[in-house]
């Protein structure tokens, strides 16, 4: 018996790659009148991250003052594109990445998504899963898709891992995403789903790997049966995504499938449409939400070292970081943009009505970046913005500032993850940090 199957070839060759798993979905019976969200609801957490490359000006993005309410504090002159969201955002300062800087514009995501050092092998790996994904193992299974990726900048990759080497690339492609998510495979909520034939094949074709790969297990040694379990794994999520499938969806008043997007999004220029791709996947993104398609998802607006021409710019984005003379005018107004791309997604999941609040009420939405500023990649003062009460979890029109505690920014990640539903984690990252942000909990 010649077993040539891998994870990979098995998983993307079959479904394209997404690992779901499948549960009790979420009713919405009445639609009510739209308030500011405060106290938890019936409806689902949802966990998602925008994230761009080459850090910040620090003296223009840190606001002046800290503050609990929203009013005691002003958006600094970066944030300013957030100010009509205020009021449901949070900003967090003076917390510092706690591994060491050996990678620039990496050991930053490494260490704060992770909370852990890099491999020994390869400093520049994750050796571990990021918060994404270990949000998505804990509320991820109840939607078609564990997690979504989405990548703007074009051949951008991301940054989210399930483990070791375990990317999960970003989907780059408007029209790919569309038909991924809203494409034949989509049954509208409150809908019978059409018959299809290919469903039971594919059911077929999991349960002989199932069996065969199963068999080996007798004759494998340790590690081997490690990775076969692995293999196994992912293969009863993509079962369970097929009986997904296979189901009625409940009605969500919220849920209204876009149009489909363009073919192309041709650069101009050398000058890639960033802004114009961006409203295009966050508008698909808020709906997948909204639909209740996928409850976890990355947003990646441009790779870390990324030099990429922004309108106005006259070179890279990384090469201005490092060679634009201070104060750095032309970084300051990509920053700018930036920001703008990342207000729009934050306005397209509060815009979708959803019981009496909004999807963003639902939603704690992580904004960061790979280091503070650009041109020394720096780890401290880390820039974190977060958007949404993670359906009650968390307060808003908060500028929270730990530099004089000396946190690290395993505080936040831990006070995400637990609101996101980790309860009972203990601890996080390589520095055990077991404390979450208090200022930033609701419950």
């Amino acid at each position: 018996m010649n077993h040539r199957w891998t994870r990979r070839s098995v998983l993307r060759g079959l479904l394209g790659g997404g690992l779901v798993s499948i549960g009790l979905p979420f009713l919405e019976s009445i639609a009510r009148p739209r308030r500011a969200m405060a106290a938890p609801d019936l409806f689902p957490k949802r966990f998602g991250m925008f994230f761009w490359g080459n850090g910040v000006l620090p003296e223009l993005w840190r606001p002046k003052k800290a503050g609990d309410t929203f009013d005691a504090w002003d958006l600094s002159e970066t944030l300013a594109p957030l100010a009509p969201h205020k009021k449901k955002l949070s900003v967090v300062s003076g917390l510092k990445v706690p591994i060491p800087n050996a990678v620039p514009h990496l050991s930053g995501p490494i260490g704060f998504f992770s909370g852990s050092k890099p491999l020994p092998s390869d400093p520049s790996a994750f050796a571990a899963a990021t918060l994404d994904q270990q949000i998505a193992d804990k509320i991820g299974g109840d939607s078609r898709f564990r997690s979504l990726e989405v990548g703007v900048q074009p051949g951008i990759t991301g940054l989210s891992y399930s483990g070791p080497g375990a990317l999960n690339p970003a989907e780059t492609s408007p029209a790919a995403l569309f038909q991924r998510v809203f494409g034949p495979e989509f049954v509208p909520p409150g809908s019978t789903p059409k018959e299809n034939p290919t469903l039971a094949l594919r059911k077929s074709v999991l349960d002989a790997v199932t069996a065969e790969t199963a068999s080996l297990q007798t004759v494998l040694g340790v590690s081997d049966r490690a990775r076969l379990d692995e293999h196994l794994t992912g293969i009863r999520a993509l079962e369970l995504r097929i009986k997904k499938l296979q189901e009625t969806p409940p009605a969500i008043l919220g849920c209204k499938p876009p149009a489909p997007p363009k073919d192309d999004y041709p650069s101009v220029g050398g000058r890639p449409p960033m802004s114009e791709i961006s409203r295009v996947m966050a508008d698909l993104t808020a709906m997948a939400v909204a639909c209740d398609q996928t409850r976890v998802f990355s947003f990646w607006f441009s790779q870390p070292v990324n030099n990429t021409l922004f309108p106005g710019a006259t070179s890279g984005h990384h090469q201005l970081t490092h060679d634009e003379p201070s104060p750095q005018p032309q970084v300051a107004a990509i920053l700018l943009q930036i920001m703008a791309e990342f207000s729009y997604l934050i306005g397209a999941l509060d815009a979708i009505p959803e019981g009496e609040g909004t999807v963003l009420d639902h939603c704690a939405l992580l904004g960061t970046t790979d280091c503070n500023l650009g041109r020394q990649h720096t780890l401290d003062q880390y820039p974190i913005v977060i958007a949404g009460s993670g359906n009650g979890t968390l307060r808003t029109g908060v500028h929270y500032d730990g530099q004089a505690k000396s946190q690290s920014t395993s505080y936040a990640a831990l006070t995400l993850a637990r609101a996101m539903g980790l309860d009972d984690l203990p601890s996080w990252g390589d520095d055990k940090v077991n404390t979450e942000i208090s200022a930033l909990r609701l419950a």
